[in-house]
């Protein structure tokens, strides 16, 4: 394969972690948590779509929509459940392994539902691979690319320019203040479970389509990488989350290619530290002072 080629694969192995991140980031921007069940929420995303496409006979569109239903509904009871009684907890630690609970309960009961033995997902893309420059790009990867671009300009517009999306940012800025301007906090925040869930959805659908293997533990890895990616790009940054997943694809499949595979994962967290040491809040991050 060509470097251009590598580069390709690299974007579009990106452009997975950052449509993960945009969940990350959404969640840690507005809740000020780190839900490190997310990678889960993936993995439980491919197994609907799985079901639903070889169980059911359902084509892959409407498998998609149906997962992303199922994850949204997930995400929200997983906040309301697990992590709501805590937000106001004394140590922020009660989350964080909260969160971590929450991540063994999925990949236990995934285990118990589907067996562990992989599955073999059937990519929910079919359209031929496009040939560039004499290059053969597939249609996966294009249209992985293409969802990534799109989501975050979605996501940056209903942030930006909506009202719950507003009530999002003042949730994040204050959640005390927003809450006496008649901001319904406990529904802003589930909202934003919602969509960094139904999100996990179709990050899990177009993963397996590009690595077809399904096992209870397919979104760990993932959702770990993806969660660097947010913070290389800036926690709680769409665009950063966007750009950092980007960037750690293309490192991740040039140091396979070019380096050694087996070191791969390593030089992506080494290059993260890097990052961390010239530049702390990440690339597009900002450095929050606080009062005291």
């Amino acid at each position: 394969m060509s470097f251009f080629s590598y580069l390709i694969n690299g974007v579009g192995l990106g452009s997975v972690y950052a449509i993960i991140a945009l969940g990350y980031t959404m969640v840690y921007g507005i809740a000020k948590m780190l839900n490190f069940a997310h990678g889960d929420v993936i993995m439980i995303g491919a197994y609907i779509v799985f079901v639903a496409m070889t169980s059911l006979g359902i084509p892959a569109l409407p498998s998609l929509i149906v997962a992303m239903i199922f994850c949204l509904v997930l995400g929200v009871v997983i906040e309301k459940v697990a992590y709501r009684p805590l937000r106001n907890a004394a140590s922020k630690l009660a989350v964080l392994i909260t969160a971590i609970g929450v991540s063994y309960l999925l990949q236990n009961i995934a285990l118990l539902v589907f067996g562990p033995n992989p599955k073999s997902f059937s990519n929910i893309v079919k359209l031929p691979p496009v040939s560039i420059g004499g290059i053969n790009i597939s249609s996966t990867t294009l249209v992985t690319i293409a969802a990534s671009v799109v989501i975050m300009l979605v996501l940056t517009f209903f942030v930006k320019k909506t009202k719950p999306g507003q009530a999002m940012q003042a949730v994040s800025e204050d959640r005390g203040a927003a809450g006496l301007m008649g901001i319904n906090v406990n529904g802003t925040i589930s909202l934003t479970f919602a969509i960094g869930s139904a999100l996990a959805a179709v990050a899990g659908a177009l993963m397996c389509s590009s690595y077809p293997i399904l096992d209870p533990y397919t979104g760990s890895m993932p959702g770990i990488k993806a969660f660097v990616a947010a913070v290389f790009g800036g926690i709680g940054s769409i665009p950063g989350a966007m750009i950092g997943g980007i960037l750690l694809g293309i490192i991740e499949n040039l140091s396979k290619a070019y380096i050694s595979s087996q070191i791969a994962d390593a030089i992506v967290f080494a290059v993260l530290i890097i990052v961390l040491l010239v530049r702390p809040a990440g690339l597009f991050g900002k450095n929050v002072q606080e009062k005291v």
